[in-house]
């Protein structure tokens, strides 16, 4: 494997059960029945024999607590399950700033942080403030991004950024002003990492916006965009930010601590 070849690792940490109106924006103008829709929640470590890159770090086990998630691993144990040792100081992507993607950013007091200028200025700004955002970041895990950004530790990006060869990040808005992508090459042709840009396949398959939203042309857009990409050849997998079927899409882990929480795609 190549310094620009990656094995990418899902990690599905959490979960929670809810019902469709409950994670697709105005349900109701679809006609469908309100069925019961079951949510994952993952970070993704991408890795080679000459790197390691963490995206997004989880919810912390007080998110879990107080917002009733159920833990399947704790991320910390899982990154150390991966070998993922925080005081080697990995890069860590952070695809935006809600509290299930950076509620263990701490764990990675020696990191950089890679995100995007518009995220970073939304999520330490007044506007976050607001109920409809508020509801979705967590205090002390702005605080730690904050602190780390007056550290010199946060790299942002407009648009799009070239972490290293072989992964990129790309900006493109809607769920968050600064929502993020990671387009990563594998061995099995490459990957996109949508993060919370798709929650779930049936989102962008069907054009059905996810319920909390900060910009829907931009949402709207990016499920374009994914298709032309796809239809382009310009990427050969796609990885969704929540859906449960992610893991049956790519290649399940059966044994060890991880088996059934973790899939690979490009495996070393």
């Amino acid at each position: 494997m190549t310094n620009d070849v990656f094995e990418v690792c899902i990690v599905k940490y959490g979960a929670r059960s809810t019902t469709k109106s409950d994670v697709y924006l105005n349900f109701h103008i679809y006609g469908m029945p309100d069925d019961p829709i079951d949510m994952a929640y993952y970070f993704w470590v991408l890795r080679n024999d000459a790197a390691t890159v963490v995206v997004d770090t989880g919810f912390s086990e007080h998110d879990a607590r107080v917002r009733e998630r159920t833990v399947l691993v704790d991320p910390r144990r899982a990154f150390e399950l991966l070998s993922v040792d925080p005081r080697a100081g990995p890069p860590v992507v952070v695809t935006h700033a809600h509290y299930d993607h950076i509620g263990n950013l701490d764990f990675f007091g020696q990191s950089r942080i890679t995100l995007s200028r518009n995220e970073l200025e939304f999520c330490l700004g007044p506007l976050r403030e607001r109920r409809q955002y508020q509801h979705l970041v967590g205090t002390t895990e702005l605080a730690t991004l904050a602190a780390a950004h007056a550290e010199g530790r946060v790299e942002l990006f407009d648009g799009r950024h070239l972490l290293m060869p072989g992964i990129e990040v790309l900006e493109v808005g809607g769920h968050t002003p600064g929502q993020a992508m990671v387009k990563v090459n594998t061995a099995d042709g490459v990957v996109l990492l949508t993060s919370d840009a798709v929650h779930y396949y049936e989102e962008y398959e069907q054009d059905m916006p996810f319920i909390y939203v900060s910009d829907l042309r931009a949402m709207y857009q990016t499920f374009d965009r994914i298709h032309s990409m796809v239809t382009t050849g310009e990427v050969a997998h796609i990885v969704s930010g929540h859906d449960p079927l992610t893991m049956n899409k790519f290649t399940m882990v059966t044994d060890g601590h991880l088996a059934g929480l973790m899939a690979t795609i490009g495996a070393r």
